[in-house]
């Protein structure tokens, strides 16, 4: 949502900058500067990275916990313009740390575009910006989502991994599961976290932005060529990095007024000194043809593929089925196990929609947690106590 919140956040910036002199001291944790390796270093593990070539060229970041081989591999996968680290930055309270100091052996995926893999065999992210920059979610699971399994079970020896996934991070493996079902089998199980497919009947802010404001952004940032949106080194981050520092009121301001707006209302997951940690990490980049397709499939009520309008049939195929708009995903192929973990404040994964889609699964368990916000899932403080032991549960009874 990074257009929506930069120009926010800017209008905010100057409204408040006068007050920012009396604004209460934030501790800044050391964990907001450190990178990857020295995070998970600091809670007492190596990592390792390896990259991961994709059918289509595209050049992935893999991270691995060194320590646990042997054991049931389990793969983490990022939500839109975000990046591994979103795993770790709680620390000992972490999913991915918890999971490890458990015995389980974590890998991190980092999807095309962010920034761990703006890289290609032969196209650059700065200079072939059309090419590079054209895929949405649809490609990250057709292509990268695949390679980094393969790569994975290879590197293991293993027949099946587990899986944990976060909002886009969710997405993708149900297109994975309906368009390559042959991956149901490599699964042993999938824990889909404030799960997104379906988009119907969002919050007001949200369906007026998805809805309304973005095409018109979109099509204004397309006329002048602007495809990575939410970059870590772009000015919507420089933007965030000041105001979201500005000690109290930048907490104020981007946690507990802009975020809650998107995320949910509830923040008593993400303290002040945190919420600096976050800002550290978060905006890893993305391509503006992500949101246009999360934008198409919150006006269309349907869980489809992108729509190209007058060219579906280019893409699709002729088929009568296109008076419909694209392709829709058949979500009837999805045989792995999966568990939808729901939040009552999150107002990206709403619960009706995620109810519709798990209607359409074959093998789905549903868990709601009442004062739950679409970041808390990753962010929350309490995780070890609220949500991890579920997930422990889940992955014991399908290893």
């Amino acid at each position: 949502m990074g257009p929506l919140i930069t120009l926010l956040l800017s209008y905010l910036f100057t409204l408040s900058a006068a007050e920012t002199l009396a604004t209460e001291k934030v501790d800044i944790p050391e964990e907001k500067y450190m990178n990857f390796s020295q995070i998970t270093a600091k809670y007492g593990w190596e990592s390792e990275h390896f990259t991961v070539t994709t059918e289509d060229g595209y050049i992935l970041k893999l991270f691995h916990l060194k320590g646990n081989e042997g054991n049931t591999p389990v793969l983490l996968m990022h939500g839109q313009a975000d990046s591994s680290d979103t795993f770790i930055i709680r620390g000992n309270s972490s999913i991915a740390i918890t999971l490890a100091n458990e015995g389980y052996d974590i890998w991190f995926g980092n999807v095309r575009g962010n920034k761990y893999s703006r890289s290609h065999v032969s196209l650059s992210p700065d200079h072939d910006i059309r090419k590079f920059w054209n895929f949405s979610f649809n490609e990250i699971a057709l292509y990268d989502l695949p390679a980094t399994i393969d790569f994975i079970l290879n590197e293991t020896g293993k027949d099946q991994l587990s899986a944990i996934g976060h909002s886009m991070g969710t997405t993708i493996f149900f297109i994975l599961g309906s368009e390559k079902p042959e991956y149901n089998s490599k699964i042993s199980v999938f824990i889909a976290l404030a799960p997104i497919a379906y988009m119907s009947n969002m919050p007001p802010l949200v369906e007026e932005f998805l809805t309304r404001t973005w095409p018109a952004v979109s099509t204004i940032l397309e006329a002048f060529g602007i495809e990575e949106l939410l970059s870590h080194r772009g000015q919507s981050d420089d933007v965030a990095q000041i105001v979201c520092s500005l000690g109290m009121l930048g907490y104020d301001i981007c946690e507990v007024g802009i975020s809650s707006l998107v995320t949910g209302e509830d923040v008593n997951r993400a303290e002040p000194e945190f919420f600096q940690i976050v800002i550290g990490h978060f905006l890893s980049g993305t391509a503006r043809k992500v949101t246009d397709h999360y934008s198409q499939i919150s006006r269309s009520g349907r869980f489809a593929k992108f729509d190209y309008g007058l060219m579906n049939p280019v893409h699709y195929g002729m088929n009568k089925e296109l008076l419909k708009g694209p392709p829709a995903y058949n979500l009837n192929a999805i045989t792995m196990p999966i568990a939808l973990m729901t939040g009552g404040k999150d107002k990206m994964g709403q619960v009706h929609n995620v109810m519709k889609l798990k209607s359409q699964l074959s093998n789905a368990y549903y868990y709601y947690y009442e004062g739950f916000n679409h970041g808390d899932f990753i962010w929350g403080n309490d995780l070890k106590t609220t949500l991890i032991p579920t997930i422990i549960d889940f992955l014991v009874k399908f290893n």
